[in-house]
């Protein structure tokens, strides 16, 4: 047993309060030592046992559609795609260790999520991220940038999976608390899935892959707690990645999943062994002997704790069926991996751990986990005084700037709406030539499943700025921009995952924000029928200075998942020809409320969430399905970040050609122009279908407009030239990689 006399102060500094501290005595029907407590330590936290957040998650919709595994009840969400094949996905953060380490801390949250993807014997074929900063001017910020694109670059191509799609968002509530959220795809067969289970008595217990050191000890502590001046100190909690042995370990494990020899297995991810050995035998409703003298180490003088402890990367827990040993050693030797039996499954509800003959540990599984023994909180939450004070803005005391070009001008170059050029281009994002929207691009990313006439859309989106305005509203607008975004590819959207990142939940208002949020996006996703498949909750995301919390923006992250049944429907974002007319579907909106215009060029930072209309919502992604079948529009691009105007500058850059529109007579100009209100979507229409949109239009009964025209190249708003295409792209696709080389 550890020497470390364990005391309520010494508990305290592992993150349990005293209740917690009772709660494991009785547990254990004693005193726990120390190594024992630090494995309720990092069981317990908010990262490993949604203790403040399960109580609201369970109210999202969980069943239905083509979900093959409810939330929660494997490595990653499951659905049905048709042609014998399931799809797995997931997304999740690792927001903590990479504002301490931002290359490292991207780097193995990419490796992680794709972990969780092939240890159900699905092979990734697609990443996307979701990433927050603060200013972009400021040296820290920069670094950050730089740190996070290269390890999340590094990881990726070398681990030969491509980025299909993300989001980048800059603000000042990230400056110090910055946001990794990573998304990861994977296609198996159905019927060929692996569960993360383990079960049958006198079955051994494998750990294969890399050697285990003292790296990301704690990390799911370091991941529960506030950040503050002295985080830097906990780099030893950072796991260190390694992407070419993660390869070798996706090919072992994808090998073995075709033997018939495994039970079950689960990454070695958060909280390393132990996490491991207690939700697969949780799962199993049995318990595990485990020698961790055993364990492969690539360090010296490491205790027993450490070993249980480390989230050392590219290591998996594999349940084999005894008298398959060999089938098991034979892959993994042919891979050049560690293979090394460890332990083996008891009929009875405890964890033994041994350490050189010694017992070091003994745990009920059950009591640590989510669903079984972890605790639960009701936590308190009350609406913060800002809420009212945004609930005053009057866009009629805005004035209407003169110039609408030099807002044009502003608004292409400002680092949340220019092109993210400079940091995709550091993706392979071509790798495995599955990537569909490589010469089309779209609104969301489109997978080629080859073999079949299928295709999968994906996509990550959220807009914290709506979201802080009115979680509710903010967060149904994330779920309906996604689903928008996916049925602009000619997708139906069928399932998300979600990373909801959020300040404490110890502070009533963040916690305020929380629940609201999730009453949102259990709402949409019931409106869509896009069942919640699991994900992440990322709660502390916050800083502490002189002694006060700052949180960042509440960003609950959306990633959904559509299909494209025939490639055939594919649409893209881009304007084919000049000439052809352009429409906008949905309402003319006089609303400026929270668009980046006003938050970045009037500098006005409390107001309303833009309009929203969820059935408005559901109505417009059955349009835009449709659409695409009957081969009417020529593109699809939805209004989003900078209004109008910067949609028809996306849709009109990749083939080099101009726009000529009119604003509506009835809104303000810059409203119309710039204004974010929710539920549009612009496309063009080949002149020889445009009766044959009008008439499908007026036969559904909603609402679209005129805009214009493509041109050759020149951009004119109201007979106002705006200049041309080769300028504005130019200024739009170089922005932030100037910013970054000041």
């Amino acid at each position: 047993m550890s020497e470390i006399k364990v005391t309520l102060e010494v508990a305290k500094e592992l993150g349990i309060i005293p209740e917690e501290f009772e709660m494991i005595k009785k547990y254990l029907g004693r005193e726990p030592n120390f190594t024992e407590l630090s494995i309720y330590s990092v069981m317990w936290s908010e990262h490993a046992s949604y203790k403040n957040s399960i109580k609201w998650l369970k109210t999202l919709p969980r069943e239905g559609g083509c979900l093959l595994t409810e939330a929660g009840e494997e490595n990653a969400g499951l659905v049905d795609i048709g042609n014998n094949l399931a799809c797995a996905f997931k997304i999740e953060s690792h927001n903590h260790p990479s504002a301490v380490e931002p290359y490292q801390g991207a780097a193995t949250g990419v490796g992680g999520i794709n972990r969780d993807i092939f240890t159900m014997g699905a092979r990734p074929i697609a990443q996307l991220n979701s990433l927050r900063f603060g200013n972009i001017e400021n040296d820290r910020t920069k670094w950050l940038l730089k740190g996070v694109v290269k390890g999340i670059g590094d990881y990726g191509n070398s681990f030969g999976v491509p980025v299909l799609g993300g989001e980048v968002y800059f603000d000042e509530s990230y400056n110090d608390n910055i946001l990794v959220n990573a998304m990861s795809v994977g296609i198996v067969e159905k019927g060929k899935t692996i569960s993360a289970i383990a079960e049958g008595e006198g079955n051994p217990i494998y750990i294969v892959g890399s050697s285990t050191g003292k790296d990301g000890i704690h990390g799911t502590t370091f991941a529960s707690a506030d950040l503050d001046e002295n985080s830097a100190d906990d780099i030893p909690s950072i796991q260190v990645g390694d992407p070419f042995q993660e390869k070798l370990l996706l090919e072992a494990t994808l090998e073995l999943a075709n033997t018939d020899a495994i039970v079950g297995m689960q990454d070695m991810g958060a909280a390393g062994i132990i996490c491991s050995t207690s939700e697969m035998s949780a799962r199993g409703k049995c318990g595990m002997k485990i020698d961790l003298s055993k364990v492969p180490l690539r360090q010296k003088n490491i205790e027993a704790w450490e070993i249980l402890l480390s989230e050392s990367q590219e290591r998996m827990l594999v349940c084999i069926k005894k008298g398959k040993e060999k089938i098991v050693k034979d892959i993994f030797d042919k891979w050049d991996l560690n293979c090394q039996q460890i332990g083996e499954v008891i009929n009875d509800d405890k964890l033994y751990f041994y350490y050189n003959n010694k017992l070091v540990a003994e745990v009920p599984a059950d009591s640590l986990v989510l669903g079984g023994g972890a605790p639960v909180y009701d936590r308190e939450f009350s609406e913060p005084a800002y809420y009212k004070e945004f609930k005053k803005f009057n866009q009629d005391d805005i004035p209407e700037p003169e110039n609408l070009r030099e807002v044009a001008d502003f608004l292409i170059q400002y680092p949340n709406i220019a092109s993210k050029k400079w940091i995709y281009e550091q993706y392979d994002t071509m790798v495995r030539t599955n990537n569909l929207t490589t010469n089309r691009p779209a609104d969301a990313g489109v997978i080629n499943i080859k073999g079949t006439n299928t295709a999968l859309a994906v996509t990550t989106d959220c807009n914290s700025r709506y979201v802080k305005a009115d979680p509710e509203i903010g967060a149904m607008i994330a779920v309906a921009e996604a689903a928008r975004n996916v049925a602009c590819t000619g997708a139906k959207p069928i399932a998300i995952t979600n990373c909801l990142n959020f300040g404490s939940p110890l502070n009533p208002e963040s916690y305020w924000q929380f629940v609201n949020a999730v009453k949102g996006m259990g709402t949409a996703c019931r409106a869509f029928e896009t069942p919640v498949t699991g994900g992440n909750v990322s709660f502390y995301n916050q800083t502490i200075k002189k002694g006060k919390p700052l949180p960042v923006n509440p960003t609950p992250t959306i990633g959904m998942l559509g299909i494209l049944k025939d490639k055939s429907y594919q649409t893209s974002m881009a304007f084919r020809k000049k000439g052809d007319m352009i429409f906008m579907l949905g309402r003319c909106c006089n609303d400026l409320s929270s668009s980046e215009y006003l938050f970045s060029y009037h500098n006005i930072k409390k107001s309303t969430a833009p309009f929203f209309n969820l059935e408005h919502e559901v109505n417009l992604v059955k349009i835009l399905q449709e659409l695409a079948k009957r081969n009417i529009v020529s593109s699809m691009h939805d209004v989003s970040e900078g209004g109008i105007y910067i949609t028809l500058v996306e849709s009109a850059i990749p083939n080099m050609l101009g726009f000529d529109i009119t604003t509506a007579a009835e809104v303000r100009k810059d409203a119309y122009l710039f204004g974010e209100g929710q539920g549009r979507v612009v496309v063009s229409v080949n002149s020889e279908k445009e009766h044959d949109f009008i008439d499908f239009m007026l036969e559904k009964n909603f609402p679209f407009s005129t805009v214009g025209h493509v041109t050759k190249g020149e951009l004119r708003v109201d007979d106002i030239s705006y200049g041309y295409i080769v300028d504005v792209k130019e200024r739009y696709e170089n922005a932030i990689g100037k910013i970054m080389e000041e």
